[in-house]
């Protein structure tokens, strides 16, 4: 039997309204009244809570070929999302509780009940299921352990250090013994962050000077892991500065994603012949077999307070557009988060 509260008829959902050229312009994207669903069986209707803005989603405004399925031009978008239940056709999902899902951008979601994940506030704040203990959180555990092979003593390079991904990455290296954690970020206000709150050993500013030069001060003796979020010449930088077999993880590459023309690969591909480096691009998807050790090590980690997290709030469905361009820009600190 569905369990269906009155409900608002409408609620307001971003619309793609066509694909963006290079950097998205407001004309991109609509802010659309839609009708509010009663749930079928198997299926909950949610009132979104908080909201997520993810590099990620520049991809999928545009058709091209990718991992994940475009965003419909006329359709509404889509993203990491946690919301309370207000109304259920599903076993095992009540009025009332909270689920994490993918259907955000929108204030309310009809869900099913197969893709929700149930999560407890008790347990931790809402808004850490969308950063630290979500999707990016696990992005920089897999990316750092599993797929750039991190040992104990390794020096760390990470670009986009401050972000959500950047800042876990460089925090769980520390913990498990890394000899050095370099980090860089656009602003001194970020730097002063990585190195007195994070606990990076070095970090720089990129718009300071050459991003090779500012690494190799950082990391005189060379680094042995790199993991990229930014991609063009942090990337390059970082061939130039790794150590013999030495391993680069390939998160993303926020650098390009609006470029209308291709960029230019680094120059520098050579030294991996000298170096016998790798390099391995990843998605988090693929690497769900670690979620359970994820929860348990970093759950410990933050409730101990040895991790730290930052998050930026925006508040406000209609400045969902403006946080996720913010992402784009490097505004944020840590998580960027919208709040219903």
């Amino acid at each position: 039997m569905t369990d269906t509260p009155t409900l608002p008829a409408t609620g307001r959902a971003w619309h793609l309204a066509s694909r963006p050229v290079g950097w998205p312009k407001p004309e991109d994207f609509s802010l659309v009244e839609t009708e509010v669903p009663a749930p079928g069986e198997g299926q909950v209707l949610v009132r979104n809570t908080y909201l997520s803005v993810d590099p990620y989603m520049r991809g999928r405004m545009s058709d091209a070929k990718s991992y994940v399925a475009p965003y419909e031009v006329g359709e509404a978008m889509q993203g990491g999302a946690v919301g309370e239940v207000v109304a259920s056709g599903a076993e095992g999902l009540a009025v009332g509780d909270h689920v994490l899902h993918g259907l955000g951008w929108r204030e309310y979601a009809l869900v099913d009940a197969k893709s929700a994940v149930k999560v407890d506030p008790g347990v931790a704040p809402l808004s850490t299921y969308l950063g630290v203990l979500g999707m990016p959180g696990f992005t920089a555990y897999v990316g750092l352990l599993r797929v750039a092979a991190f040992k104990e003593g390794d020096a760390v390079f990470v670009s986009g250090a401050a972000g959500a991904v950047g800042s876990q990455v460089g925090q769980i290296a520390k913990l498990k013994g890394a000899s050095r954690v370099i980090g860089s970020a656009g602003s001194d206000e970020k730097v002063a962050l990585l190195v007195e709150e994070y606990g990076f050993d070095a970090a720089f500013n990129y718009k300071d000077g050459p991003v090779g030069r500012q690494l190799r001060e950082a990391a005189p003796d060379g680094i042995d892991v790199y993991f990229d979020n930014v991609g063009g010449d942090h990337l390059e930088a970082a061939i130039g500065s790794l150590n013999r077999d030495g391993r680069i993880a390939v998160c993303g590459m926020i650098s390009v994603y609006n470029n209308t023309e291709p960029a230019p690969g680094p120059r520098n591909l050579a030294r991996l012949i000298q170096t016998r480096g790798r390099i391995e691009g990843f998605l988090v998807s693929d690497h769900n077999d670690l979620r359970s050790e994820f929860v348990r090590e970093v759950g410990g980690w933050i409730a101990s307070g040895e991790l730290k997290y930052r998050e930026t709030v925006v508040e406000g469905i209609e400045n969902n557009l403006e946080a996720f361009l913010g992402v784009l820009r490097g505004d944020n600190i840590g998580k960027m988060i919208v709040k219903l």
